[in-house]
């Protein structure tokens, strides 16, 4: 209180003595005040931008379950506000629980969405084989939401495994609140073959002037739209909705092969010689690979022509590859991933070996990625790979799960209630 009453009276002589001055105030000393405080006033809106901008980024790695790095910017932040957050993000860290089974992971997996059944189901060549590997728009809307209400969290493969301080392929710990449940997504062919062109699919992949990647898809009346109509694009969209359905921005795998392109652009120089376009094509493809991979995409081999890689020969099996390296990993990038085709593993259940894996293993490949819709999740790993398979959400399988035929999907989703009744 006396240090309060010393503070008031020299406040208060202080300002007798200014009234009692004989010094007339400066006019440029007023204008300088007058423009301080817009300087001020900037200063302090760009100061809650930051802080606001800071925040939500704080809560959108919270939202995805890393509470590491949410935790590391709000405490290292000079913000007063920021530091607040810490306890309560320290607080939901702690109700985080370590996946008990990192060997039981599944992994579901789609092809391009069938957006207009009228074309796709119209009873050509070409309809049955929709019927049978597609999934349409609508049912994978509904599978999405219910794997959400049912808890699952998506995951990358690099979350769970991945080479441990000696080199060694290792199980990593997936740390979520109890009872939610990893899951595994990937969407093979997303090259927008020749043959979908008007059948009611999508026709590209563009990255558009908010450095956003959308499809491009033509109705049944030639007017082209701009938007969400594949898995990649929804997904994106359904995890911008609801972040706590991705674990640290995972989105999925997604299986390339090169002979018709890459995402609807004709970029193989050894098929389309005459493309006069090819170079910019190609561009126009990396930059959809690039701004995918920086939305947490992960882009794996599917091989460039499609091929039984557990039983071609090797010589074509090595010519395939060489085209893989040169035509297709320059716009995905390198990477580790290996998703058969057809599901044509190099082996059965058996750890592999021999040459086919050990040529593989050559190429930089790391984690491999076979099929078999009767299990909820089957994984094999050793010091030098990690192995999945993956359960194909289809046509094949859904008719499959209706029959009782060892149905694995109730899990996931009910099959009865996210048919499309155009089927």
């Amino acid at each position: 209180m006396m240090k309060f009453a010393r503070l008031l009276a020299a406040g208060i002589l202080v300002a007798a003595l200014a009234g009692c001055s004989s010094e007339q105030p400066n006019p440029q000393d007023a204008a300088n005040d007058a423009s301080a405080a817009p300087d001020a006033s900037a200063q302090a809106a760009q100061e809650e931008a930051r802080v606001a901008e800071a925040k939500a980024e704080i809560n959108r790695l919270a939202d995805g379950y890393d509470y590491p790095a949410a935790i590391k910017m709000a405490s290292k932040d000079p913000s007063e506000e920021l530091q607040k957050l810490v306890p309560g993000l320290e607080e939901e860290k702690s109700q985080t629980v370590a996946w008990e089974k990192p060997n039981q992971i599944p992994h579901l997996f789609f092809h391009s969405l069938v957006i207009d059944t009228d074309r796709a189901f119209d009873g050509d060549g070409e309809a049955q084989g929709y019927k049978d590997y597609m999934v349409t728009q609508k049912e994978f809307t509904a599978i999405i939401e219910e794997l959400y209400a049912r808890d699952f969290v998506l995951v990358n493969p690099a979350d769970f495994a991945g080479p441990d301080k000696k080199g060694n392929m290792a199980y990593r710990k997936i740390m979520l609140p109890k009872g939610k449940q990893p899951l595994v997504l990937s969407v093979d062919d997303v090259s927008y073959y020749e043959y979908m062109d008007g059948d009611g699919f999508a026709s590209k992949l563009l990255v558009d002037k908010d450095g956003k990647v959308r499809n491009e898809y033509t109705d049944a009346k030639g007017e082209t739209h701009v938007g969400a109509y594949d898995v990649t694009t929804m997904l994106d969209d359904f995890i911008e909705e609801h972040p706590d359905f991705s674990y640290r921005d995972a989105r999925g795998l997604v299986a390339m092969t090169g002979y018709n392109g890459e995402f609807g652009y004709r970029t193989s120089a050894s098929q389309y010689p005459e493309n006069k376009n090819i170079k910019k094509d190609q561009k126009a493809a990396t930059e959809v690979a690039d701004a995918m991979k920086d939305e947490g995409w992960i882009f794996a081999s599917h091989s460039w022509g499609h091929i039984s890689t557990g039983t071609v020969d090797m010589a074509r099996f090595k010519r395939d590859m060489k085209l893989w390296k040169e035509e297709v990993e320059p716009i995905v990038g390198k990477t580790e991933h290996l998703i058969y085709p057809f599901g044509s593993d190099i082996a059965r259940t058996a750890k592999y070996s021999g040459s086919r894996y050990e040529y593989l293993e050559d190429q930089g490949f790391k984690y491999f990625y076979g099929v078999d819709g009767t299990i909820r999740a089957w994984m094999q790993q050793t010091d030098d790979y990690q192995r999945q398979m993956r359960i194909n959400i289809d046509g094949l399988q859904f008719d499959k799960e209706l029959r009782g035929d060892r149905p694995v999907l109730s899990e996931f989703f009910d099959v009865k209630k996210v048919i499309d009744p155009a089927r």
